[in-house]
C-alpha cells in the first residue's frame, strides 16, 4: 500500500504537510516563537498515536471500560549527525476501572511491538520501549 503526503514551503524553517484527504499539519524548526511541532516531535507523536489506536481497540474488544488514554513519549537522540533517535519510550496512562495489570501488559506489548507500523519502522534503528499505568 502506497501512501503520499505533500510538503509545501512556507519559510526557511516552516512547512505545511497535506495528506491525500486534504488534512494539514504545520511543521517548524524554529528556535524562538515556535508555532508548530518539529519533524522529530511529530515522529514521537506518531509512535504514541499509532500504538494508542490498537490499544484502544483491544481494550474495547475485551469489553473493558476505557474513560481516557494519554501517552508520554520521550526520545533520546545522537549528538552527531544524523541526530537520529537512539531510544524511544512510550508510557501510556490508561484510565479504566476494570482493566487488569495482566491484560494491560499484554495489550500494550501487542499494540506497540506487533501492530504499530510506526514503531516497527523506528524500532529497527532505535531502542523502542514501553510501559503503562492504570488509573482507576
Amino acid at each position: 500500500m502506497e501512501m503520499k503526503v505533500d510538503l509545501a514551503y512556507i519559510a526557511d524553517e516552516e512547512y505545511i504537510g497535506t495528506n491525500a484527504s486534504g488534512n494539514e499539519v504545520s511543521i517548524d524548526m524554529l528556535k524562538e516563537d515556535k508555532q508548530a511541532m518539529s519533524p522529530t516531535e511529530l515522529l514521537l507523536t506518531a509512535v504514541g498515536a499509532c500504538g494508542a489506536v490498537d490499544l484502544v481497540s483491544m481494550v474495547k474488544k475485551r469489553r473493558k471500560e476505557l474513560r481516557d488514554l494519554k501517552a508520554v513519549v520521550t526520545g533520546k537522540r545522537r549528538e552527531e549527525h544524523p541526530r537520529s533517535f537512539t531510544d524511544i519510550h512510550v508510557k501510556y496512562q490508561i484510565f479504566s476501572a476494570d482493566l487488569t495489570e495482566k491484560e494491560a501488559e499484554r495489550i500494550v506489548k501487542l499494540a506497540v511491538e506487533d501492530y504499530c507500523s510506526v514503531g516497527a519502522t523506528v524500532g529497527g534503528s532505535s531502542n523502542l520501549t514501553h510501559s503503562f499505568e492504570i488509573i482507576r
